[in-house]
């Protein structure tokens, strides 16, 4: 009796300390880093309000997936995340066959990302080359015209902030 207390005490420790676990759930930044601070990303395009809506999209990510808090003042914060828009292109992808006109465009925008510890400038968190892409439809009809472009802005931010969040914590 005792010796299959034991066997099965064996297998219940080495079931739990396998080492699995959920994906998108580890978070590798020191455990001193609390605070994180998204001021305004730099602009390199001619597109306006996407350097304001992407910092939006990221701290809204931080703040329901991570113990971080997001904080408005770098000088405030234990880390801050700088980004720069370096491309923003919006290009028609699919076409009416009675009337030539555009029907789908795809938005594309790369950006350049940093999260850097303010304290000692140790960058925890680099990437070069973020890309992201989003589609939406154009009615062929003007009466039923909605415009979707504004629409899939957002989608294109929380897209790319799910990224973000997710390439930061797991360290990619």
């Amino acid at each position: 009796m005792a010796r299959r207390k034991l066997i099965a005490w064996l297998l219940f420790a080495t079931a739990c300390g396998c080492g699995y676990r959920v994906a998108g759930r580890a978070d590798r930044m020191p455990r001193h880093v609390r605070t994180i601070a998204i001021p305004a990303f730099a602009n390199l395009t001619t597109r306006h309000r996407l350097t304001e809506r992407l910092p939006g999209a990221i701290a809204q990510e931080f703040i329901s997936r991570t113990r971080y808090q997001v904080v408005t003042d770098p000088d405030q914060a234990d880390a801050v995340l700088r980004g720069v828009v370096v491309s923003y292109n919006a290009y028609p992808t699919v076409f009416d066959p009675a009337t030539a006109r555009a029907t789908g465009v795809a938005l594309s925008v790369v950006l350049q990302i940093t999260l850097t510890e303010r304290a000692t400038g140790n960058v925890l968190f680099a990437r070069s080359h973020l890309e992201a892409r989003e589609r939406y439809e154009i009615p062929v009809d003007e009466r039923t015209y909605l415009d979707e472009s504004d629409a899939a802005l957002e989608r294109l931010c929380r897209q790319v902030a799910r990224a973000v969040v997710s390439a930061i914590l797991e360290n990619f």
